[in-house]
Formats: structure tokens, C-alpha cells, sequence
């Protein structure tokens, strides 16, 4: 994590972010709200930099953004306020995304802390289960004249039908298009693949600049913004298109390191690797959220043939 905080941070120092790094980097902005170890590694990625930040808004070595004086950036510093708040559920960002000219789109949202999951309901009548430590964006007028939201983190969609305007899901570089359909997608910052998983209907999922792939209900991809990494669509149950959502924890053949992540969003818990390497191992499982952290990690320490200590509020794998 050290290494992808500082090159983070110098992309945003260098205003090089693509919008996935950009969300990215305030999704561990906000973590750092909560977690020391992150807050010390940014403040470590501000120390090691000898150049001074140029963005007209950059982050100190406290981990917090600074405006220089003199700027009218007032819609700008309101937007980055909002984003570094973890306990803000409700915030107006004008930094993402822009309309057809350069005037900033007023946006509205919704995101979940550790351990949180929440359901709302959107304008369109769209249902939508967030799961923990995420955040979805959206236009103030969302619905008037298009149904476009932005997500970082994961969360189950049952899109309200309209024949005549899709329904539309940024995560960074990749973008799924609906007209009326049940489905799961799954992309926090830092995570390798976007997991997209359909319940019901037919999504099209866009990916690079001229990729697409069409998966309909019993189907699951895993997507990177340059290709697809699985060859096609699987089958899979459509109780298993969001487990999560019936507190279920499901993996299927992910990386030791991923899931980690995700016991670590789901319990507020710190856990870490004695050997890196044992992070990329492969891992098929599944448990009932409820049974708790260390059961889980015990699960987990069984099929990785590793053993599990806890120490000053830190579980450690090794």
C-alpha cells in the first residue's frame, strides 16, 4: 500500500489523475480519517517529496488538503471539504463530473463507513444497496435528462425500467449501461478488476475506448480498464450475483490480499501479511458475516496452511 499511496499522491501533485486514481486517492484520504497507519503513510509520501505541491489544491503533510489564498476556488473547496469528511453520508462534489462545456455538474450522494451497508432509494426509483466503505455520486437533477451515477466500492443495483434513458455506472475507466435490471458491481479503490455480476436483465459493460461485452442474469466478469480478464462471462447462481447483500462473505478464487481488504471494511478491523507473497494466493471460501473476524481470518489461515496472531489491535498472517 506504501508504494501506490506515494504514487497516488504524486499524480494528484502533478493534477495527472485519471478519475479512478482521483477517487482512489480520496477513498484513502477518507480511510485516513479513521486508520493511523494510513494517515502516517501519506503523511510519509508528503515528507518524501521535495517539490513543493502545484495543484491548486494539494494535500499537507497532516494528510489534509490546503487551498492557496487568493484562489477562487470556493465551489472547489466546498466539493473537497465534503470528500474528506468520513462521517458525511450526504455531500454536494463539483469537482466530477463536468457537462458538455466547462460549467462544474452540482452533484449529490450517498457513501457507507466501515462496517456500514445501507439501501436508498434514487430519484428514478431505483434501488441500491451500498456496501461497507463506499461512496455513489450523482447529479443533483439526476433523472431529468440522464441517469449517470459514479461508484467507488461496491453495491447492488435494481435499476427502475425506462426504455427511453439508460442507466449508467462510472467506475473509473469502465462504464455499465442498463435499461432495467438487477445487478452487482464491485470496484474499491485499489482493487485490480471491476466485478460486475448480474441477477436479472442484460447490462453492457464498456471498457478501454472501444471494448464492450454484454452479460445477462446468471453471469459474472471480471473487467480492468484495458481488457476483460476472464476470456467470457461465467455462470453463477443469482443468489450469488451480491452475497454480501444476505450477509454472506463468497469468494471465488480471488487473491488473499483482496479479501483482506474486504474483511477489513467489513469488520473495522487491521490485518496484515508477515510474507507479501502470500497475499497473491488464490482463495475459494465461504462464511456468514456474523461469525466475526477472527473466525473468518481463522478460515482463511486453514486453506493458505498460515497461522493467525494478534497483537496491539493488528491481526498478522503468517
Amino acid at each position: 500500500m506504501e508504494e501506490r499511496i506515494h504514487y497516488l499522491f504524486k499524480r494528484y501533485r502533478d493534477n495527472a489523475c485519471t478519475r479512478q486514481e482521483y477517487e482512489e486517492f480520496f477513498a484513502l484520504l477518507q480511510q485516513a480519517d479513521h486508520d493511523q497507519a494510513v494517515r502516517q503513510l501519506i503523511r510519509q509520501a508528503w515528507n518524501s517529496d521535495e517539490e513543493l505541491p502545484h495543484a491548486e489544491t494539494y494535500v499537507n503533510s497532516r494528510g489534509r488538503l490546503v487551498h492557496p489564498a487568493g484562489r477562487q476556488l470556493r465551489l472547489v473547496k466546498m466539493a473537497v471539504a465534503a470528500a474528506l469528511v468520513a462521517t458525511v453520508t450526504t455531500a454536494a462534489w463539483l469537482l466530477y463530473p463536468r457537462s458538455g462545456n466547462t460549467d462544474p455538474v452540482a452533484m449529490t450522494g450517498q457513501q457507507t463507513a466501515r462496517k456500514e451497508t445501507r439501501q436508498l432509494t434514487l430519484p428514478d426509483g431505483t434501488q441500491v444497496w451500498l456496501n461497507t466503505a463506499s461512496t455513489l455520486r450523482y447529479a443533483e437533477d439526476f433523472g431529468r435528462k440522464a441517469r449517470t451515477v459514479y461508484l467507488s466500492g461496491e453495491a447492488y443495483f435494481d435499476v427502475a425500467q425506462d426504455g427511453e434513458m439508460p442507466f449508467i455506472i462510472h467506475t473509473g475507466n469502465i462504464s455499465t449501461t442498463v435499461l432495467g435490471t438487477a445487478f452487482n458491481i464491485r470496484a474499491y479503490p485499489g482493487q485490480a478488476d471491476v466485478i460486475v455480476a448480474v441477477s436479472s436483465g442484460k447490462v453492457k459493460v464498456q471498457y478501454g475506448k472501444e471494448k464492450s461485452a454484454t452479460l445477462t442474469g446468471g453471469q459474472l466478469m471480471k473487467v480492468r480498464p484495458e481488457y476483460i480478464r476472464d476470456d467470457v462471462p461465467r455462470s453463477i447462481a443469482t443468489k450469488d450475483a451480491a452475497p454480501w447483500k444476505d450477509g454472506n462473505m463468497l469468494y471465488d478464487g480471488e487473491k488473499l490480499s483482496d479479501i483482506i481488504s474486504d474483511l477489513e471494511r467489513t469488520y473495522d478491523v487491521r490485518i496484515r501479511l508477515a510474507r507479501p507473497a502470500l497475499g497473491e494466493e488464490p482463495v475459494s471460501t465461504e462464511f456468514r458475516r456474523d461469525i466475526g473476524a477472527e473466525a473468518a481470518l481463522k478460515i482463511l489461515c486453514k486453506l493458505t496452511d498460515s497461522r493467525l496472531t494478534l497483537a496491539d489491535g493488528t491481526y498478522l498472517i503468517h
